[in-house]
Order: C-alpha cells, then structure tokens, then sequence
C-alpha cells in the first residue's frame, strides 16, 4: 500500500517547494550576472578612455586612473558612452532573439537541458568579455561586441524556461505565487550590486569573474535537480482548493516518488501510468502571437522594459556621474529601485488576485509612475530623497514589469484557447519577454543620446512618456476586463 503524498504550505508539496527554490535562486544567478557591467561601467570607463580634461572624478578614482589607464583604446568618455550603448543595444537585441528562440526550444526540448545548458555557456561568454581580455590586455571592440552578442544570445534562455516551469508547477493563488516567485529578477540585481562593489576595487575584471561563477555553479544544479513538470512524477500542479472527494482521488492517483512498492500489480499501474505521460504538442510561434491579449501586453512590454532597463543599465553610472559618489555607494543607491520592484511585484500579483484580473493593476500602476519618473528628474543630491524616489520608482515601474513579464505570461500561456496544450507557455513568455527587450534595445540607444545633447533630466521626460504610450497599448485589454468587473459585480448584487 502506497503513501499519499504529503503537502504543506497551503497545499503544495515538498516537489512544489525544491522548484520553487530553485528556479528563484536560478535567475537571481541570471540577473546578477546581467547586472553587472552596469554596476562597474564607470570603472571600465576609466580603463578603456582617459579622462576628459578638467573633468572631476568620483570620489577615490583621483588618486589612480591616471597611473591605471597609460595607454586607453577609446579617444574620450564620450566616446566610451557610445560605445556602452551600443554594447548595451547589441546585447538587448541578441537576448531579444535568444528570448524568441529559447521560448520555442522550451516547448520542444527537455527545460532542465535548456536552462542549465544556457546558464553554464552564458558564464562562459561573461568570462571571456570582461575577466580574461583585462588579464591578457586585450581591449578590442569585436572581440567585446562578439561575446556580448553570445552573452545575450544565451541569456535568452532563462526566462521563458523558467516561467513554462513555474507555469506547470503552480496553478493555484498564481499572482501571489508569481508576485513572490518574480522577486528573483530584483533580488539578483541586488546580489549583483553587493558582489560588485565586494570587489571592483581590486579590478573590474573580478566583478565579471565571481558573477560568472556562480551562474556556472547554479547552472550545473539546474542541469542535476530540476523538475521541468510535476507531471513527471505523477503530481498535478496544485493541491490547494481541492475538495474532499477530490483529495481522495488524488490519494489514490498522485503517489509520492519515494514511496516503498510492496505490490507487483501497483507497480505495474506506476509504469503504465508514466508510459501514458505524454508531452503535449507545442504551440506554433504565429499561433501563440495572434492568442487573445499576447500582442498588446508584448507592446505594453516593449515600452515598460525600455524604461525599466534605462534604470537596469545606466542608474549606478548616472548616480556616480551626477552625484560624483563612489562606484560602490551608487551601487548600493541602486538597489534601492530593486527593492521598490519586490514589492510592487509581490502586491500586484496579490492585488490581481483578490480582484480577478490583471489589467487594472498594470493600468494603475503605470499611471502612478508617469508623476514619479517626471520627478526624479529634479531629485538633489541626497541619499534619502534619492532611496526614498527610486523606492517608489522600483515599485510602479520594475513591480509592473515583474507582474507582465512572468503572472500575466503564465496566464496568457495557458488560456482557454489552448486549454490541453501546454506547451505554450515558454514561447508566449519568449514573445512577451523578447518583444519588451527589443523595446529596450531601442531605449539603450535612444538613451546616451538624450543624455549628451540635453542632460539627464530629458532622459527622465522620455521614460516617462514612454510609459504613457505603453498604457495606451493595453487600454482594449483593459476596457473588456472592467466590464467583466462590472458584470461581475451586478451578478453579485442580484
């Protein structure tokens, strides 16, 4: 006689807690890597450009820039922004691709192979643009530009992986879930930013090397430990909610992998029931665009991750640029927009919840930012205003985009127009997720432009009215969901 399997925390199993674990720590690993070059560009700056004449420096580069940079291969810091945003722009296009890409592999192809495998090259890539050419002295442009491309091609392969596996695991509470699941992408930011100012003084290089490690390391777990589906081990994806009569089907149904097999007809059942696991075919990559909502909230997308991204890559070099702080102190400002973007993220999942739809959230939120971007343009010199704007910021910027890019990706993956085929949810993450990325590889270009020409505070009016045109983008989505509301709430009263 077999054991059922056990649950805990509201109805989920031990299985349900390991994948959550370890899909979070995952793309913290992703993020932090990611994150770094923005954490120490003005470092790479001062090595790849002299400094402009008269130029003031950041508090602690005075006293070795000039004996560190005695042959540079930029002309100027100027030239240096450019080159920053083309790499910026290179590496947004290629994660873009490998977004598209890896979302359609993850419907074909084992996840745990594609998002270990990606995570382990990704390392790799890192390794060789930003370590090994400082140790050999070799500064070149298409070597930088090459392995920045691999990185972004590789980097692709996280995130619609990761979703379609949360996707298949949890079913239940899913904005809660997903608000708490997405707080990943800020904690990696902040991990990054830690790790980085842990070591950049000793040289940039070690920065891109202790990052590149431990997405190596969580690379390797992947490959070893993760389940990409409960049906796998014949469980569904959620206990919560059930009934009683359901609960004993599922006793008789579910059983736990570990358990001891005493009968041979018992057996018998377990292997013909894995046998009849099959996976479902995979969705089409025009037939998942054209899906009831996917190519408004990608647009949507587009527009929130240009803005979220301009923070992303340049927030510590305009911290340290315009405030002359220190490349650690401005990293540690920084996390503060990270910190913001937990918790917009954790309460508009729970708020989507409790009202049954998304949009009305994403609208809210976004509003609530246009006022906000447009005032941080005029924030001082302050270490508390400064914690206290980007707070917010993180909040109704990076907390929208957690809840797009992951809870309403898992939703629109798995829709009642293509309810029994599964195998949607990575390449409709990849379509969300890749289309905001190009929208931010436009930003990275758009972005030092402005700057150069017309000066921080017009790069803020820009996000700011980027923003507003990513509202406009989901307002059909967001007219027939408070009418579904209104209806709903009609019904109730009758």
């Amino acid at each position: 006689m077999k054991k059922p399997v056990a649950t805990c925390c509201g109805g989920y199993t031990k299985y349900h807690i390991a994948t959550f674990f370890l899909t979070y720590v995952s793309y913290c690993f992703y993020n932090a890597a990611r994150k770094t070059f923005s954490n120490v560009k003005t470092s790479v700056r001062l090595s790849w450009a002299p400094p402009d004449e008269n130029e003031t420096l950041p508090e602690g580069y005075s006293d070795h820039v000039i004996a560190d940079n005695i042959d540079p291969f930029l002309e100027n810091a100027d030239e240096a922004e450019v080159f920053f945003g083309i790499l910026d722009t290179v590496f947004l296009v290629s994660y873009a691709i490998g977004l598209y890409v890896s979302g359609m592999l993850g419907d074909r192809l084992d996840l745990r192979k594609v998002l270990g495998g990606g995570m382990c090259l990704s390392a790799f890539a890192i390794f060789m643009f930003g370590s090994l050419s400082e140790w050999i002295s070799l500064y070149n442009k298409a070597y930088y530009i090459v392995f920045w491309i691999l990185n972004g091609l590789l980097q692709g392969t996280g995130w619609p992986a990761l979703i379609a596996i949360m996707g298949n695991w949890f079913t239940e509470s899913r904005g809660l879930v997903f608000g708490l699941w997405t707080s990943c992408q800020s904690v990696g930011n902040i991990l990054g930013s830690i790790l980085a100012a842990l070591v950049v003084n000793q040289g940039y290089e070690f920065a891109f090397l202790t990052t590149a490690s431990i997405l190596f390391v969580g690379g390797i777990i992947m490959l070893l430990f993760v389940v990409p589906s409960p049906s796998e081990l014949n469980l569904p994806g959620s206990f919560m909610g059930l009934g009683e009569t359901d609960e004993t089907e599922l006793k008789k149904d579910f059983l736990s992998t570990g358990s001891d097999a005493t009968d041979e007809d018992d057996d018998d059942d377990d292997v013909r029931s894995t046998a009849s696991v099959q996976r479902p075919q995979a969705i089409g990559f025009c037939h998942a665009l054209i899906l009831p909502g996917v190519a408004l909230f990608a647009l949507c997308y587009a527009c929130l991750k240009l803005v979220n991204y301009a923070f992303f890559f340049w927030l510590p070099y305009y911290l340290s640029n315009t405030f002359l702080w220190t490349e650690v102190v401005s990293d540690q400002m920084s996390m503060f927009y990270d910190i913001g973007g937990i918790i917009g993220g954790v309460f508009g999942g729970l708020i989507s919840d409790r009202i049954g739809v998304r949009s009305p959230v994403v609208v809210g939120m976004l509003v609530f930012s246009y006022g906000i971007l447009f005032g941080y343009s005029f924030c001082p010199n302050s270490y508390i205003l400064n914690a206290v704007l980007l707070t917010l910021v993180g909040i109704f910027v990076n907390g929208v985009a957690h809840v797009i890019s992951s809870v309403v990706a898992a939703d629109l993956g798995q829709q009642d127009a293509i309810r029994g085929c599964r195998e949607a949810l990575a390449t409709v993450t990849g379509i969300i997720d890749g289309t905001g990325t190009m929208g931010a590889a436009v930003g990275q270009i758009i972005v030092p432009v402005l700057q150069m020409n017309y000066g921080w505070p017009s790069v803020f009016y820009f996000l700011a009215i980027i923003s507003i045109i990513g509202t406009f983008f989901i307002l059909p989505v967001f007219v027939k969901e408070l009418k579904k509301l209104h209806n709903r709430s009609k019904y109730h009263e009758k």
